[in-house]
């Protein structure tokens, strides 16, 4: 067995800081954006504007669990450094703001923006309070916007601009499609929660929606499916372009709890078309093999065809009880996707974290090549001055990257949270790549040049910074 202690993997590895006080300090993250003091889960309406990157996220401004949903608001210029802005939709006594999408109307097709103006959309689903007094228990979509580039918001007279008298009809996600054979148009999709269906509708102003075409259940239907997206992405190395589309579902994910499914095909303008449509749920290919990343959408407005996601970095298994009271919950780093074929004849989303380039204190990074030749197994150990850690395990043999989370600190809160979780490496040759960022309570690793991905939470009682790589015997 060999065994080394690296203390700095890269200059960019940095001891822990802190950034708040009391004993949980250090499990604050300081690039993977957090609330200040509530509750946050699902990004919503993220959209790139003017070199302002806006991510809106699900918010409790009220306390530190889920519920009086609403629209927090944080703002970045860099995607590494986020500012936390007020509120921008509040909870009302009969309405709540659900999951959805935003948009730059820069052709002012809802006629919001006056001379002068750019207007940015938010469709949200408005999940409509026992106290509502005639759409009480429903889920419809709606339109806010801002004329001040996100400070302030209007919500739009005329809500809902669609409804299916369904309670569980939500997270629109809206797009401008450029049909090659007329004028182009704004597509949404959204689900039929229960119904594990993506439901896609056409619009030439946000306000009038018609049915396109209706996808699924296909591939993992364990749980409700939830935050749809869809978009198009180059495959490396071709000429070819494909269509990805992303469902979130909960329960069923692959490392049980929530998950995110991706199904690559093509998009007509009317129908989404997958590769693969009835393999199954072992058929399925997963953004994230962790226990802890959960409805990712892609920021709109984003030049030169670059495809940039965020997700939510926990698991409604036991996400209300995770312990970092008064905030709770992080989302992940920023994810830049692409497409590449691989040896097997199938074109794979491929994921790469958007880090900081300056050294910054509280944020690990390691950057490992692990022997694999002969089937060789290697444990990759993160470690700190306290006694936690977690056990990532590379074996070549079993083309498998395991990460044992059953010792990292705090994991009696929640009997679903001690986990060890595998994802598939698709490609192994003489050596495996790892990228492992540890930044507080957020582990993310990403394997064999981001065809794999594991998001975890830990909770040490000191932080990870250091990282032993050993080699030992074949399981």
């Amino acid at each position: 067995m060999t065994d080394t202690t690296v203390d700095r993997a890269r200059d960019r590895a940095a001891t822990h800081g802190t950034t708040e006080h009391g004993s949980a300090a250090h499990l604050r993250p300081v690039a993977h954006f957090a609330a200040r003091d509530t509750w946050l889960n699902d990004p919503n309406g993220l959209v790139l504007h003017d070199g302002t990157w806006h991510l809106f996220f699900q918010n409790n401004p009220e306390g530190g669990t889920h519920g009086n949903l609403s629209w927090g608001h944080a703002t970045s210029t860099d995607l590494v450094t986020w500012t936390e802005q007020p509120v921008a939709l509040r909870h009302t006594a009969t309405e709540e703001f659900f999951s959805g999408s935003a948009v730059v109307d820069d052709r002012n097709t809802a006629g919001f923006a006056g001379p002068g103006q750019t207007a940015l959309v938010a469709i949200y689903t408005s999940a409509y309070r026992p106290a509502h007094p005639t759409l009480a228990g429903r889920q419809a979509q709606s339109l806010a916007y801002s004329l001040d580039d996100g400070r302030t918001w209007t919500r739009y007279e005329g809500n809902p601009v669609l409804d299916r008298a369904s309670a569980n009809f939500r997270d629109p996600k809206v797009f401008w499609y450029d049909d090659v054979a007329g004028p182009g148009y704004w597509v949404m999709l959204a689900v039929e929660a229960v119904d594990r269906q993506v439901v896609l509708y056409r619009s030439d102003d946000l306000k009038q929606w018609d049915h396109l075409s209706t996808f699924g259940p296909a591939h993992a239907t364990g749980g409700v499916w939830e935050c749809p997206d869809l978009f198009r992405l180059p495959v490396r190395g071709t000429d070819r372009t494909r269509w990805v589309m992303i469902v979130s579902l909960n329960p069923g994910g692959v490392a049980g709890g929530s998950g995110a499914q991706y199904f690559v095909g093509d998009f007509d303008g009317t129908t989404f078309t997958p590769d693969r449509p009835g393999d199954g749920p072992q058929g399925a290919d997963w953004l994230d093999h962790g226990r802890d990343y959960y409805a990712p959408v892609s920021f709109n407005g984003v030049p030169d065809g670059r495809r940039v996601t965020v997700g939510w970095a926990s698991n409604w298994d036991y996400a209300n009880d995770t312990p970092t009271a008064p905030w709770r919950s992080t989302m992940s780093l920023p994810r830049e996707l692409g497409l590449v074929r691989t040896p097997d004849g199938r074109d794979r989303v491929v994921q790469r974290p958007v880090l900081p380039q300056e050294d910054r204190e509280g944020l690990v990074v390691h950057e490992l090549e692990i022997p694999a030749e002969g089937g060789r197994r290697h444990e990759i150990v993160l470690h700190g001055e306290g006694p936690d850690a977690v056990v990532l395990t590379v074996d070549a043999a079993a083309r498998t990257l395991t990460s044992d989370r059953r010792g990292s600190g705090d994991v009696g809160f929640h009997p679903g949270f001690p986990s060890v979780d595998t994802a598939p490496l698709h490609d192994v040759g003489t050596t495996v790549d790892l990228t492992v960022v540890v930044d507080g309570c957020v582990l993310e690793v990403y394997a064999c040049a981001g065809l794999t991905t594991l998001t975890q939470i830990v909770f040490p009682s000191a932080p990870l910074t250091q990282v032993t790589v050993r080699e030992v015997a074949a399981a």
